[in-house]
C-alpha cells in the first residue's frame, strides 16, 4: 500500500464556446486531457456537470486533480498543474472564465 498527502483541485469548464452557439463535447475534453496526461505522467478525472445560472444553463465538465500515489506530488505542483490545465482549456475551448477550486481557495481565470 502506498499513501500520500491528500491534495485536490477541481477545474470547472463550460462546454459552450464563449458567447457563440458552438458546443464542445465531453469526449473532446477527454481526448485533450489524454494528450496532456500522456505527456506529463499525470492523472485527472473528468466528470460531467451542468451550470445553472440566472437566465440559462450550460453543460460542462469538472476536471479533478488529486495527489495520486502512483505519481506523487506536492501542493505547489498540484496548484501549478491545475492553473496550467485551466489555462490550456480556457484557450482550447474559447472560454471567457474558468474556475479552479482548491481545498482552501477558489480562483477564476478571466
Amino acid at each position: 500500500m502506498k499513501s500520500v498527502e491528500t491534495i485536490t483541485a477541481k477545474i470547472y469548464l463550460g462546454l459552450k464556446e464563449g458567447y457563440t452557439n458552438r458546443i464542445h463535447t465531453i469526449n473532446e475534453v477527454k481526448n485533450f486531457m489524454q494528450d496532456y496526461v500522456n505527456k506529463t505522467s499525470f492523472c485527472v478525472t473528468i466528470t460531467p456537470t451542468t451550470f445553472i445560472y440566472k437566465g440559462g444553463r450550460e453543460n460542462g465538465v469538472i476536471i479533478g486533480l488529486i495527489n495520486y500515489p502512483r505519481f506523487p506530488s506536492n501542493r505547489k505542483e498540484i496548484k501549478r498543474k491545475a492553473k496550467e490545465i485551466a489555462s490550456l482549456c480556457k484557450k482550447e475551448y474559447a472560454q471567457k472564465r474558468v474556475s479552479i477550486e482548491y481545498q482552501d481557495r477558489t480562483i477564476m481565470l478571466e
